[in-house]
């Protein structure tokens, strides 16, 4: 095991090597070459796909189970009420401040710094594949689902996100529903046609009042909220169409497509889902990893914010150094001693389950 005192060094000033170097999804292809060529120097052999970087410990066996450790290289824009140059990483005080470096630039170099410290170990009960991956600030299909398949079969996931190192065992989906109810037209002077409009409100009232049966245990009810309404094209003409969109976020108690499924049996508009990609996401409380977390004396809750926890079809835990309050702010920072815990704690929880 290399020394993790000079990993955790190694790793920090990768990061502030990242933070230089505007990241914007779709426009990772600097920092994917940046964590590349660092990996590389480490004797570690990677695999790339697009802006997609991952690898495996040294002594992968194809008849242990695989831990996933991801987290994304990617960033939003700037916030316009940046003082500081946001891709200047500039210390001050024990913060590191620069876009990306709290979402999620000190996750993503602690999961690195983790599975180097473990990668050449022979006596791992799992095998360990580490992944930094594109479009996770917008939920791209260039980013990790792009490159499930060819990672392998897994067990389950540590994803690194902001969480004050806190053990978000669920994750709300989300689903952008777009209605369209449907009227008549005619003169609005004769009383003319069916209007569209009352139509939908019908439909809105539906969205604001309906209590789904099933309530998740960490998130509560699932929430409905029409965001946007476009119809009519003048005055005195009754619209023989009125659009509308919801932003739902589903909890752990349903399935997206069972969501939408009620949402059409229970509304006259015409309704689709842009996507049900963005799945929600749960970790058994009783399971081994989070097991470990709370034995550190870590807490359990469930996150409101998405991640690519909603793109992966296994077990996984949002765990990561930062706080997602900072996240997209302006001077967006991390402290350097969140990410050195940050890396403590990620390795005490998981020599627990792999040694």
């Amino acid at each position: 095991m290399e020394d993790l005192q000079t990993l955790t060094h190694e790793s920090i000033e990768l990061l502030k090597q990242l933070i230089s170097i505007p990241s914007f999804s779709k426009e990772e292809e600097e920092t994917a070459d940046k964590i590349a060529e660092y990996i590389t120097a480490k004797g570690v052999l990677i695999h790339r796909k697009g802006n997609n970087i991952w690898c495996y410990n040294e002594h992968f066996d194809k008849n242990k189970p695989t831990i996933l450790l991801n987290s994304h290289h990617d960033t939003v824009k700037p916030n316009p009420g940046y003082t500081n140059d946001p891709f200047e990483p500039i210390v001050e005080n024990g913060k590191l401040y620069g876009l990306g470096s709290n979402d999620a630039g000190g996750a993503l170099i602690s999961l690195l710094t983790v599975f180097l410290y473990f990668y050449d170990c022979r006596t791992l009960k799992y095998n360990l594949c580490f992944a930094a991956t594109a479009e996770e600030e917008i939920s791209g299909k260039n980013g990790i689902e792009s490159i499930l398949g060819d990672i392998g079969e897994l067990d389950f996931a540590i994803v690194g996100e902001p969480t004050l190192m806190q053990l978000a065992i669920a994750e709300r989906g989300l689903m952008v529903i777009d209605c369209e109810a449907m009227g008549k037209a005619g003169h609005a002077a004769r009383n003319e046609g069916e209007n569209a409009i009352y139509n939908a409100i019908a439909d809105i009232n539906w969205f604001k009042s309906y209590k789904f049966p099933k309530e998740s245990s960490l998130f509560g009810p699932i929430s409905m909220n029409v965001t946007i309404i476009e119809a009519g094209s003048q005055h005195n003409v009754v619209p023989a169409s009125c659009k509308f969109t919801v932003d739902v976020r589903v909890t752990d108690a349903y399935r997206n497509e069972e969501v939408l499924e009620i949402i059409k049996a229970n509304i006259k508009s015409n309704a689709s889902a842009r996507s049900t990609r963005l799945k929600p996401s749960s970790i058994s409380p009783e399971h081994p990893i989070v097991q470990a977390g709370l034995d550190l004396g870590r807490k359990t809750y469930g996150s409101p914010t998405t991640s690519d926890q909603a793109l992966l079809d296994v077990p996984s835990l949002k765990l990561g150094p930062g706080d997602s309050a900072r996240s997209h702010m302006a001077n967006e920072y991390i402290y350097l001693d969140e990410i050195e815990d940050g890396i403590n704690l990620y390795i005490e929880m998981l020599k627990s389950i792999l040694i």
